[in-house]
């Protein structure tokens, strides 16, 4: 396998995405439909893209944990379940680093707005701590408006292959 690449039809047929696209070694991008059906092919991909990058079992979990957070994200409250609405992700290996980008059509988010899940106020709460395990298991997040919508981008540091001996 060329270094970082992957193969854009793993289980995804055209009937799943609106655009499938491979446009260079290392990277994937996926237009979903706004449901939770494609959350979960989301999922799957993180976890195959993250297994291939070679990240050991925990790491994956991670990094296939949050890239699903920021997919339930889009879906839930950015798009808000519209079916006229899509996601759009990406998935990169630089090499240095896993990149996933997750983007929405929705109204748009301000980080700093988001309740912080351990107040005592929000512990006992069932929701709200998508960004905070998405930071938690991230090396980097960023948030940018694309109006309409959000883009989530979420970074994991690769170890160098003398690291991992």
């Amino acid at each position: 396998m060329r270094d970082g690449a992957i193969v854009s039809q793993w289980f995804l047929s055209e009937a799943d995405t609106h655009q499938v696209s491979e446009s260079e070694a290392g990277r994937l991008s996926l237009t979903l439909s706004s449901t939770m059906e494609s959350v979960s092919k989301v999922e799957a991909s993180a976890d195959k893209f993250a297994g291939e990058a070679g990240l050991d079992e925990e790491e994956r979990f991670h990094v296939t944990m949050a890239v699903r957070e920021a997919a339930v994200n889009a879906v839930l409250h950015g798009n808000e379940y519209d079916p006229a609405k899509e996601i759009r992700v990406t998935f990169q290996n630089t090499g240095a680093a896993l990149i996933f980008t997750v983007t929405d059509q929705g109204k748009g988010l301000d980080p700093e707005t988001i309740p912080d899940p351990l107040a005592p106020e929000n512990l006992l709460r069932g929701t709200g701590r998508g960004i905070f395990l998405i930071r938690s298991f991230m090396d980097e997040v960023h948030f940018r408006q694309t109006h309409p919508g959000t883009e989530l981008t979420l970074v994991k540091h690769l170890a160098p292959v003398s690291d991992k001996l």
